[in-house]
């Protein structure tokens, strides 16, 4: 893994932080992203660079927002000189049930979840080719079995699920593509009270919820498997086989 670079987006917090932790970790330099959340992403470049120095670098834009990926994209593969690992991680989430969805909820749900991937991926294939590069989709259980009052996420990840595979037939097979489809990892940021989380955790078989660390395997598994492309692999504790449908 040494001297390889990865891009993460959306990589401030969360999910995305702990994952370029792990990744950094591993030895590879990683390039992270932020939209608004500037300051964590700075502390978590500055963390990363203390413990191996010049290995971290920060890029800044909103993906949702077309005219921002191709300078997104180039600033991400001059911060190393080279790209092997691109990670569409950054993502909206939120409800919007029918008779309130507006243009913007369209812009945002559908701009971060599969048309920021989709062009991101176009701007930076060319130079994943030249290293045998990979990219890898944070997708959703929700894609396959949608979430109530969440159309139009769960119709972007939906789509984000078809780019993984296609990309992986048109890109190869210079550039393996593949997807994750977490289950309950964390609770949502917008609070949950604790009907809702027994309900949620009575159908994961596995009975408890995920780790960021699960998901921080996962991904290492993804880039080493050299034959592995046009997968999605589902982190979820056997949620997505469970023969309840609810949640």
């Amino acid at each position: 893994m040494n001297n390889k670079v990865a891009f993460i987006t959306g990589s401030a917090k969360r999910i995305g932080a702990h994952t370029a932790k792990h990744l950094h970790g591993l030895g590879i330099n990683v390039v992270v992203h932020c939209n608004q959340s500037r300051i964590e992403a700075e502390q978590l470049c500055q963390d990363l660079n203390a413990i191996r120095a010049k290995s971290a670098r920060l890029v800044q834009g909103d993906l949702s927002t077309l005219s921002h990926i191709d300078r997104v994209g180039q600033q991400a593969i001059d911060s190393f000189g080279r790209l092997d690992i691109l990670i569409n991680n950054a993502s909206t989430f939120y409800p919007t049930p029918i008779g309130t969805i507006t243009p913007q909820d369209w812009h945002s749900l559908v701009g971060s979840n599969m048309q920021g991937p989709l062009f991101l991926s176009q701007f930076c294939h060319t130079e994943l080719a030249k290293n045998n590069g990979a990219i890898i989709n944070m997708v959703d259980i929700h894609a396959a079995k949608p979430l109530k009052q969440h159309t139009v996420y769960c119709m972007a990840k939906s789509a984000l699920v078809t780019m993984t595979q296609s990309l992986a037939l048109e890109l190869a097979p210079s550039v393996r593509v593949n997807g994750i489809a977490p289950g309950a990892i964390l609770w949502p940021e917008q609070p949950l009270n604790d009907e809702d989380k027994e309900e949620i955790l009575k159908h994961i078989p596995a009975q408890r919820l995920g780790s960021m660390e699960d998901i921080a395997h996962a991904i290492e598994y993804l880039i080493a498997a050299t034959y592995v492309s046009g997968q999605i692999l589902a982190i979820d504790g056997g949620r997505s086989i469970s023969s309840h449908t609810k949640g």
